[in-house]
Order: C-alpha cells, then structure tokens, then sequence
C-alpha cells in the first residue's frame, strides 16, 4: 500500500492543490498550509468557502465570507484581487492569461490579468461559473439553465435552457460540451453546435442516488467522473455525441458508503476515488482494477489534487485530516 504522510488541521479542508511541487491545503478557518520543505501557514481569510489552482499562473485561488478573493504563491505570497464587503465568495473559476471569475448573489465578475473587470447579472442567483477552454468566455449556472457570455464583446449571451436549479458548471476539456450539477439528482449537458443558429442538443445523466457534488474530466477530456453514488460515475464523452445513448462506467462500487470526491490522473485513464468514510482508492477505466491508497478515517474526503507527475495524490477531508499519498512507495 502507498505510504501517507498525515497533516492533522483542526478545520474541513475545503481545498488542495499542488503549486509546483507543493502541496498546499486550504481549510474552512481562513488559512492556507504549506508542505515545503516543513509545515507553513498562511492566513487567508475570515472563514475561506472556495479554493482552487490557477493554471496559468501556479497559484492558489480562495474566496471567503470576509468578501474577499486572493492569489496566494508557493510561497505563501498573498495578493488581494477584489475585495466585496459583506458578501460571501464561493465560486470562483481561473481562465486564460491570469483571468479570473467569481460570483456573488446574482453577478459574475471576470477580473482580467491587468486589473479591468467586468460584470454579467443574472435574474437569479449565479450558481456556478467556468471558463472555456479556448476564448475568453464563460459559462454561468443558474435557475433553469446556463448562460454563454463572451468577456471582451458586448453581444448577447447564448441561453442553454433546462429547467430546475444548475449547481455548478464545467466544459469538456476541447470546449464541445457543456455540463452542469443540478440540485436534483442529477447531470444535465449540452452538445455546442458550432453551426451558427443551431441549437445545442441537450444530454441527460440522471440516475443518481444523491446530488452530485464532485466531478473531474480525464487527462484528454474522453471521460467525465462524478460522485452522487456508491460508485465513482464515469460517462464517455469520446463520441460526437458524448453519453448520449451510452451507460457510465461505475467504478470502485461498495456497499453503504457514498463516493465524495473524484480526481483524475494527470495522464493515465485512473481516477482517485474518495469517500463518505475516509477510504481512497486508484481504479483504472479499461479494466475496474483497484488499489487501496487510504484506509477509512474520521470524516469524509473533500478534496483532492495529483501533482503533475501522477505520482503523489493530495487530499484533505470534512474532519480535517490531510496529507500526501506517495504512489512511488
């Protein structure tokens, strides 16, 4: 079995990433730790809600009750990007060129890397927001569906319509698909037409036991898998036409317990599969093989992170219980 190496924080951790070779692990109390070389803090915010890596610029992005979304290094270096007294920050996405999204209430706001932004406001709240893959332009989660806005132009958003409430939303890795959690039960997607006035064709990913509240696209975007379930699912998306008329992959089934939290490998078609009890296992897509990396522990998974290599696996759970699993072990 991999060895782990155990970080006991007193907070759920709400994120991980890895920032280089660090990996770092925000927690709900506001701060930021650091495994460099040693165990370092940072303190972040007054009550942290999200925290995600920033791609382009290796960073960690977090946003908090206290109103405010930061930029902090491998370093521990903070920057204040915005600052919005008395709302809470708890979507955030990173774009191209150092852009970055967040929402509060009914508003998107798209702070480029040269400090200009821009809002879009929505009649209902903004529930989840991402970037493209390609282009500036963002997908924006709400009742009854998702709007398309381009950032650097002022025309129309692009309404994908599905009715009941969208939770969160992601694009396929090469921009053809559009996803959404909604509260019910369930995946609800789009196949983007890029003939121009067609409509986009929707695809339905229902089934689930619970909300699905994780998701992550394998390494070339032909795979997207989601907690929900007592088993990782995993719909093929390799088709023009995505899941449409296929059945998932369930991986990692067991009795009684829940998946929480789902993370592809960086290169190979595994995922890192987290659950309601503390388990964590590695199972392969092409044949359902499963590796132990964590035994059961006191609360559940809430986040993951591989380091760019594959060979190391971050994760942090609901207890506060953290640490790295070292696959080279």
């Amino acid at each position: 079995m991999p060895t782990v190496a155990p970080l006991d924080l007193e907070a759920h951790v709400v994120g991980v990433a890895y920032l280089g070779d660090v990996p770092v692990f925000a927690d709900a109390a506001g701060f930021v730790h650091r495994l460099n070389g040693g165990h370092a803090v940072t303190p972040a915010h007054d009550g942290l809600l999200v925290a995600l890596r920033d791609d382009a610029t290796d960073t960690l992005l977090t946003g908090g009750e206290d109103g405010r979304v930061l930029r902090i290094t491998r370093d521990g270096a903070v920057t204040e990007l915005a600052h919005q007294p008395r709302k809470w920050i708890s979507k955030i996405a990173a774009g191209p060129q150092g852009a970055v999204a967040f929402t509060t209430g009914k508003t998107a706001t798209v702070r480029l890397a040269d400090g200009t932004t821009r809002d879009f406001t929505e009649e209902r709240t903004v529930e989840g927001i991402a970037f493209a893959p390609k282009g500036l332009r963002i997908a924006l989660a709400r009742y009854n569906g998702v709007s398309l806005h381009w950032v650097a132009t002022s025309s129309p958003a692009i309404d994908l319509d599905w009715k009941g409430a969208h939770t969160g939303v992601t694009f396929s890795p090469d921009g053809r698909f559009v996803v959404t959690m909604m509260q019910e039960n369930a995946l609800h997607g789009w196949k983007l037409d890029t003939k121009p006035g067609a409509e986009a064709r929707h695809m339905r990913m229902s089934g689930y036991p619970a909300k699905v509240k994780s998701w992550s696209w394998s390494a070339r975007g032909k795979w997207l898998a989601s907690s929900g379930a007592p088993a990782a699912i995993v719909w093929p998306f390799q088709a023009k036409d995505g899941p449409m008329g296929k059945a998932p992959l369930e991986l990692g089934t067991r009795a009684d317990v829940m998946v929480s939290q789902v993370a592809c490998h960086p290169a190979e078609e595994v995922a890192a599969i987290g659950y309601s009890d503390g388990m964590v296992l590695a199972v392969r897509f092409a044949d359902s093989k499963e590796v132990l990396l964590r035994r059961p522990g006191k609360g559940a998974i809430s986040a993951f992170a591989w380091s760019k290599s594959g060979q190391q696996l971050a994760f942090g759970t609901e207890a506060g219980e953290a640490g790295v699993i070292d696959l080279t072990a």
